[in-house]
């Protein structure tokens, strides 16, 4: 009995824990009402209160790193373009 409840425990665990990914594309869109972005492939990624969103342009292309949560794409990271 203890196994099953160990195996229910660790199941709820692991269905509530962020996926992490990457990806790389143009902005297409900033919705700066709700701190989101949209790439050129359709994705929206939720920015962070600390982004500059003024320095983000449509048409600039991004690396950005994110946590997939409660279905939502969180940015933890961006990479912008060098501006000479």
């Amino acid at each position: 009995m203890r196994t099953l409840i160990g195996a229910v425990a660790a199941t709820l665990l692991l269905s509530t824990a962020a996926f992490a990914g990457q990806t790389e594309g143009l902005i297409k869109k900033i919705d700066k009402d709700t701190a989101t972005l949209t790439l050129d492939d359709g994705k929206s990624y939720k920015l962070n209160a600390e982004t500059d969103l003024d320095s983000l342009k449509p048409g600039m292309d991004v690396v950005i790193a994110y946590d997939e949560t409660n279905g939502e794409n969180i940015v933890t990271d961006m990479e912008l373009p060098d501006t000479e």
